[in-house]
């Protein structure tokens, strides 16, 4: 096999996440024009070849900074997520509720103070997450010009989605559990309402699965 063949399918192994194709094609491209400038100098074709690996990199160093930079691309769309998901989820929420939650409390029947606590809570959580993502994105643009490295920015988009994702699911499990506690019809009898409920549970999930994994490709 080939030396560039060599030292890029190495490199894919010790690689994890989306994007990772993209950098290992920008990868071999880099090394195949280096080569190619090599040859062009007059260098034999298999030296030129082992002469740009060898310009690339040793091997472990190349494989961490490029998983950082998987693990920050990862973080960063987490945290756009979070940036659109919550506020799109919530205004699906306060849809339901103008149209449905009326019919099945009465218009008569008080709302306990503890659920309107309950529920003003959720729904600025879904804003404040939102805002802190947006926090994270354009202070961590601002740490890479400054030259951080992406590892250490990779952990902190992982850790600031994970609480970011944290306090959403608490709050789409608390209004969840108070509003069965309230009035399970709601839940139970309402189409658009379990629609709204199933896509913020399902959601809540994703959400989770993604933050997890911005930790795990950061090591």
């Amino acid at each position: 096999m080939d030396v560039i063949d060599d030292y890029v399918t190495a490199l894919g192994r010790r690689l994890r996440g989306p994007g990772r194709a993209d950098l290992l094609t920008e990868a071999r491209d880099g090394l195949e024009d280096a080569a190619a400038a090599y040859e062009a100098g007059g260098v034999d074709p298999v030296e030129a070849r082992r002469r740009a690996v060898a310009d690339f990199g040793p091997l472990p160093e190349i494989a961490r900074e490029y998983q950082s930079l998987l693990a920050l691309s990862h973080g960063a769309r987490t945290l756009r997520t979070l940036l659109l998901l919550p506020p799109l989820a919530h205004l699906m929420w306060e849809l339901n509720r103008a149209l449905w939650f009326g019919l099945y409390f009465g218009e008569d029947t008080p709302v306990p103070g503890w659920y309107v606590l309950l529920a003003t809570v959720n729904d600025a959580t879904a804003w404040v997450v939102a805002g802190v993502a947006l926090c994270a994105l354009v202070v961590g643009r601002r740490l890479v010009v400054r030259g951080v490295g992406s590892g250490r920015l990779a952990r902190w988009a992982g850790w600031c989605a994970t609480g970011g994702v944290t306090a959403v699911v608490a709050g789409y499990l608390a209004i969840l559990a108070g509003t069965a506690v309230l009035s399970p019809g709601v839940l139970l009898f309402s189409p658009p309402v379990v629609v709204g409920s199933l896509v913020s549970l399902v959601m809540c999930v994703w959400l989770g699965f993604s933050a997890r994994r911005c930790l795990a490709l950061a090591g």
